[in-house]
């Protein structure tokens, strides 16, 4: 897996989440996974397809998506709905969108998923022949995982 790939949605990742949470946050030891993992209990999926495939998850548990939900819609929101799931797509959206007009500015070409929400207990994602970059995320709304797959398309 190439840093070229990946530093865009790490960087993008920690820019948007600072500007629309106005919070510090901390990016702790990223680490590399060869087999499946379990995913924190909220994933927002975004499929990767062209020069490159793959995919990106941003992955925190439910309470940190709620607190992020909360922050982003200026509201206290306290459970897992509609609301909180479509902020988070958001944030997936924003977040894609800058990491993928920098890989682009690159010269790399491929094409996007929207993203797509899981929740749920017990997850696992699998990375058939792909590592997973792992890059956490520390804020006062908890932890959120950067998990990038993505390979040169052969």
């Amino acid at each position: 897996m190439r840093v070229e790939y990946i530093n865009p949605f790490v960087e993008a990742a920690y820019n948007i989440m600072h500007e629309v949470l106005q919070t510090e946050i901390v990016r702790k030891d990223l680490y590399l996974k060869k087999t499946a993992q379990p995913v924190l209990g909220v994933a927002a999926l975004v499929g990767l397809a062209g020069d490159v495939e793959g995919r990106v998850l941003i992955d925190m548990n439910q309470s940190t998506a709620t607190k992020i939900a909360s922050t982003m819609n200026g509201e206290e929101l306290t459970e897992m709905d509609e609301l909180v799931m479509a902020t988070i797509t958001e944030l997936a959206n924003m977040i894609t969108a800058q990491a993928v007009t920098k890989l682009f500015d690159l010269g790399f070409k491929f094409d996007l998923t929207p993203p797509s929400i899981f929740t749920g207990e017990n997850m696992q994602v699998s990375n058939s022949n792909v590592e997973a970059l792992i890059v956490p995320l520390e804020m006062p709304q908890g932890l959120v995982e950067i998990n990038v797959a993505i390979r040169e398309r052969m």
